[in-house]
């Protein structure tokens, strides 16, 4: 049955059928085989069961916060106030960009949201002061994936549902990888810019200037506050977070800035739900496949197979790490978290590794994928905004993959790293 399942589910992503038709027609035709009773009532209770789950409403209101915070101009602001902190280094536009990634994660929680804001504004910017186009591009998409790792996260929001671990305690604990994936870009690229001579920045900026800019981008920056802060404080809970980021943002849009109206609202509700229908599609047809993998035991099968080859921990982490940035080449990484996260979560738990520091490896693996070529989401968005191959962007981006890697094997080895806050504020054991 196992070949069965794999054979149908790569022959339909293998022909270009979308990932969430992939997922429900496998499940179906595997029940089919199953022979399983009453099929006609339990592949649509499934299919509601997926998505029946409070946690997974703070998904739509985070990205319906960004989206509305962003329509304000609020990018233009973080744009500005990272290029005050670090203009004045050699490559000091593509460091702002870095920056301003890190700032804008805690209005999205969306690495292509991050791509299409900074990328359609620093990316011709960049271009124009004489960065190489296909260097603007991939510090544009590699330093995005910085989104989805610091909080608001829409991924954690998924892992932390599916797997019944603390959505509070996973956006603690990517706080330092987040900024350690941030750090790590910026020495590479300060390296490249050296070997390249890009341009310098005139002179550092003063301290009235950063004060300036830092009032100016204030709103934007308490946003994260407001929602981190209520959600450890026990305010309110993920879901009401993601509410009140809303409420947030409406108020920064039509009383702060006044920079938006009713009218503007129309189109960013129509994103945000088409963003929502297609991830909570995804959701729904894998908890029908889902129900499958159970049945047929594979995750216990899997299982077994790597523990067969090895039982040392670290030996079994690396071919989860393998797996997860092989998967990610190829399929919509809401889909390898729902698939994968069943069978490798009570895996990498029973090897000793604590939920929470699994979460974020698992996390930022995925994340990684939206940098990878060939699917890589914001290697598509960057293309469209550079006019650039996929195949050109590739080559430059190769560096910047390897660096976030290295980074990703630095906190998978020394657990401390992700689970310091967590640990700090009780969420997990010193």
């Amino acid at each position: 049955m196992t070949g069965f399942i794999t054979a149908v589910f790569v022959i339909f992503l293998v022909v270009g059928m979308p990932i969430g038709f992939v997922l429900g027609v496998t499940g179906l035709l595997s029940m089919l085989k199953m022979n399983v009773p009453s099929i006609l009532q339990l592949v649509p209770q499934r299919y509601f069961a997926g998505v029946d789950m409070f946690t997974l409403m703070a998904m739509p209101f985070f990205i319906l916060a960004g989206d509305i915070m962003n329509k304000t101009g609020i990018t233009q602001k973080l744009v500005k106030f990272s290029n005050v902190l670090v203009g004045h280094l050699q490559g000091g536009l593509a460091h702002a960009n870095i920056v301003a990634s890190v700032f804008f994660a805690g209005l999205t929680g969306a690495a292509v949201s991050d791509t299409a804001a900074i990328g359609s504004m620093l990316i011709p910017a960049m271009v124009e002061e004489g960065y190489d186009k296909d260097f603007s591009a991939a510090v544009t998409a590699s330093s995005s994936i910085i989104g989805p790792t610091i909080p608001p996260s829409n991924i954690m929001v998924i892992y932390g549902a599916f797997m019944q671990v603390s959505i509070a305690g996973l956006f603690l604990a990517g706080i330092l990888p987040g900024i350690l994936v941030a750090v790590a870009l910026m020495i590479l690229t300060a390296r490249i810019s050296k070997k390249r001579g890009y341009p310098v920045g005139q002179r550092r900026a003063t301290l009235k200037e950063m004060i300036l800019a830092f009032k100016e981008a204030f709103v934007a920056l308490l946003m994260p506050i407001i929602i981190l802060g209520g959600i450890l404080s026990g305010v309110f809970t993920p879901t009401e977070a993601a509410a009140v980021a809303v409420a947030y943002a409406l108020f920064v849009g039509f009383v702060v800035y006044r920079s938006i109206t009713v009218r503007d609202l129309v189109p960013i509700f129509i994103k945000m739900a088409r963003t929502t229908g297609v991830v909570f599609l995804v959701i729904a047809a894998a908890s029908i496949l889902g129900w499958v993998l159970t049945m047929e035991q594979i995750p216990e099968k899997v299982a077994n197979l790597m523990l067969g080859i090895s039982t040392n921990k670290w030996v079994v982490m690396g071919m989860i790490l393998l797996l997860l940035l092989f998967v990610g080449m190829f399929m919509d990484i809401a889909a390898a978290l729902i698939i994968l996260g069943p069978i490798l979560h009570p895996l990498a738990v029973k090897m000793g590794f604590h939920p929470l520091h699994f979460g974020i490896i698992m996390v930022l693996s995925l994340n990684i994928a939206l940098m990878t070529p060939p699917v890589g989401a914001c290697l598509f968005v960057a293309c469209g905004i550079s006019r650039l191959t996929i195949e050109q962007l590739s080559r430059e981006i190769f560096p910047f993959i390897l660096v976030v890697v290295s980074v990703l094997i630095l906190i998978t080895v020394f657990p401390g790293i992700p689970l310091f806050l967590p640990r700090l504020m009780g969420y997990a054991p010193w």
